[in-house]
């Protein structure tokens, strides 16, 4: 390989124009890299996103502002010639690599209720620590209109289910879960719906005109599944009395409507309200036993053609293959209930635990990430938030980064 990275001072005038940011493990701070690349893209700097290329590495022409932005954030840069920038994309063609354009810094809107949850949402917290700015909405703004002002949407660790999470028998008696269950029943009752799961039900489909009409969203968590459980159940009462004082119907499960779900399909509810799981699409590996740990649940991610199929290798990019697992209300995916349409990018090797899935949806996308915190492997709540100063090499958070950068790609090819 090429050596690229020369040095950044000394008394020899170096003469070069393109910036280039290595994500191999060169970098010092990979989840700092990122907020460079969108803060430059703010400052409408094209930036190349190389794919396949140390770790889907970022060139962008040189310039002192950036340079300077890299150094205050301690991201490791290298200022290269037009020439070796060349040399550059003469291997990238060679290999199973290509380049995508970055153009606009996209705008980015996180679902997460107004109110402090006991626990943190790994997506929060990436952007935060990588200086990436968001603007945070809920019920009200989604039902209102307000999505159409974004780029990017993300699904707070949500229950579109109406069920508060299924935190009844363990938590129901706790003064937060009842806060909630108040807030979100005059919330519902101020907006017209007579119940959380209907006025819930309209944020889904909210949501889904939003992807529908060319929206970007991307859920972990609770928020992957009960999206489309929602989505399945529209109409069907699938609440019992303990959520919402009326009983489930008790044929919903016949009632499911697989046709109008995005991921997933044929699945099975879990309709014992005291059960902490929603349906048997979520493979957790506490439900078999014990806790196994990081190591053992780790997933491989799925190398994909950079030039053919440059969606799923962006979403993909990083700077080892093997992500060390983590667990949450809904862990992983049962292969067998993901639709075919649906790409798989993310498994756990030699079993049918799919962690990291990605989908059309009219002009628009999902992709959804099973577990709660990458860098926590079993996160209780109450737990504080991890320190990701102590992470800023995380595998498990580039991806969830990769997908805040993929709203403003944009495929070309250029002549070297």
């Amino acid at each position: 390989m090429v050596t690229i990275l020369i040095a950044l001072s000394g008394p020899r005038p170096v003469v070069a124009d393109q910036l280039l940011i290595p994500m191999n493990l060169d970098q010092t701070d990979h989840l700092k890299a990122y907020g460079v690349a969108y803060w430059a893209l703010q400052k409408s700097i094209d930036v190349e996103w190389l794919l396949n290329f140390r770790g889907g590495s970022f060139l962008m022409d040189y310039t002192e502002s950036v340079a300077g932005e890299s150094r205050l954030r301690d991201v490791s840069f290298a200022r290269i010639s037009d020439a070796q920038a060349a040399r550059i994309y003469a291997q990238m063609e060679e290999g199973n690599m290509d380049r995508v354009r970055l153009e606009k810094a996209p705008r980015i809107a996180v679902y997460t209720p107004p109110n402090k949850q006991p626990w943190d949402d790994a997506v929060t917290l990436a952007l935060t620590y990588a200086e990436i700015p968001y603007d945070t909405l809920w019920d009200e703004e989604v039902l209102g209109g307000g999505l159409s002002e974004y780029d990017w949407l993300h699904l707070h660790h949500e229950d579109f289910t109406g069920q508060y999470g299924k935190f009844y028998r363990s938590h129901g008696n706790r003064l937060w879960y009842r806060q909630q269950q108040a807030q979100f029943e005059a919330l519902a009752g101020r907006l017209g719906y007579s119940r959380v799961a209907q006025e819930k039900g309209a944020v889904v489909q909210a949501i889904m005109q939003y992807i529908a009409e060319g929206g970007f969203t991307f859920a972990m968590c609770s928020a992957t599944d009960t999206f489309d459980i929602a989505l399945a159940a529209a109409g069907v009462d699938i609440v019992d009395t303990i959520y919402d004082g009326t009983p489930a119907d008790p044929n919903a499960q016949q009632k499911l409507s697989f046709s109008r779900t995005v991921a997933f399909e044929k699945f099975t509810l879990v309709e014992d309200p005291m059960e902490y799981e929603f349906s048997d699409i979520d493979v957790s590996p506490t439900g078999m036993g014990q806790a196994r740990g990081p190591e053992i649940d780790a997933f491989t991610l799925f190398e994909f053609s950079a030039k053919y199929d440059p969606v799923p290798t962006m979403l993909t990019q990083n700077h080892v293959p093997v992500v060390r697992g983590f667990l949450g209300q809904t862990t992983a995916f049962r292969k067998d209930l993901i639709k075919k349409s649906v790409t798989i990018m993310g498994q756990v090797s030699g079993t049918d635990r799919v962690k990291y899935i990605h989908g059309n949806v009219g002009k628009g996308t999902f992709t959804f990430y099973a577990g709660h915190d990458p860098e926590d492997y079993q996160h209780f709540v109450g737990d504080p938030p991890t320190q990701l100063a102590l992470r800023r090499n995380s595998p498990g958070y580039r991806l969830i980064l990769n997908n805040i950068l993929f709203p403003a790609a944009k495929k070309q090819k250029r002549k070297t």
